[in-house]
């Protein structure tokens, strides 16, 4: 029998939590690590109409990058939408772990898909951390250089995108060097600028922050923070990779919902 502590175990040689953030609220949200698994579903985001969808599948463990609680439930009315949502978990016995910017961090996590994504070569962390050993975001090249409007409109492609938002004095400048971090990256961006990349990717972008980097001369693209969801499919192939590798007896889907909330019209 498999115990979703051995799915865990095994999650946190590949990302410890101690790579997380300080404060990030990672690991166990919500339920039992020594129950049985049978059924994994990957996430970016726990909604309510995730949690359906797992009822819907006989789900008994969901794997998310975001936290489900950032912050303390301050009662427990289940009129409130988040509060029914818990009540629902726990009625269902299903399992909620997150795994944030420990994710963001480690080699081969988040920000390594994204800009494998982009196709960027040669990449290396854009934030150190004191170790050196990982870090926050990536900074690589692409193969070929192409104008801030390609790169916006391949930005779209690469990323099943509607549409997004491009912060620059020069739609015409060239770009080869490019620095990504998934999610709400803005406040990185002098460590872009140190890295002398021509465009920083990053969703979340201020108003206020964008008038800085274009005061500094960087380029930007902000395709929304729900990039993040390659994460889906990425966590399912490690999680089918690992299954296989300890002959557990686990099915991993990825939530078929999407979770972005903003839509482009």
């Amino acid at each position: 029998m498999t115990r979703i502590s051995d799915l865990i175990q095994r999650f946190e040689l590949f990302a410890p939590k101690n790579m997380a953030e300080m404060g990030d609220p990672v690991g166990l949200q919500l339920g039992n690590i020594n129950n049985k698994v049978s059924k994994v579903m990957t996430t970016l985001d726990v909604r309510p109409e995730v949690v359906q969808e797992a009822i819907d599948k006989n789900v008994d463990f969901i794997f998310a990058h975001h936290p489900l609680m950032f912050r303390p439930a301050k009662n427990l009315d289940t009129t409130n939408p988040q509060n029914k949502m818990y009540a629902d978990l726990l009625s269902h016995d299903i399992t909620v772990y997150a795994a944030h910017t420990n994710l963001d961090n480690v080699v081969c996590g988040m920000n390594d898909w994204l800009a494998d994504q982009l196709g960027l070569q040669k990449t290396i962390p854009l934030v150190h951390t004191t170790s050196m050993d990982y870090g926050m975001g990536r900074v690589g090249n692409l193969k070929n250089e192409m104008t801030v409007a390609e790169f916006s409109e391949y930005c779209k492609q690469q990323f099943n995108l509607s549409g997004l938002r491009v912060i620059s004095t020069d739609l015409t400048q060239s770009v080869k060097r490019v620095a990504i971090l998934g999610g709400d990256g803005g406040k990185f961006y002098p460590e872009a600028i140190k890295n002398q990349a021509d465009v920083y990717v990053t969703g979340d972008v201020y108003y206020h922050t964008a008038h800085d980097m274009l005061a500094e001369g960087l380029s930007a693209v902000d395709p929304g923070h729900h990039i993040e969801s390659i994460c889906k499919p990425q966590l399912k192939r490690l999680f089918d990779e690992w299954t296989i590798d300890n002959d557990w007896q686990i099915e991993t889907i990825e939530s078929t919902i999407n979770t972005d909330p903003f839509q482009f019209i």
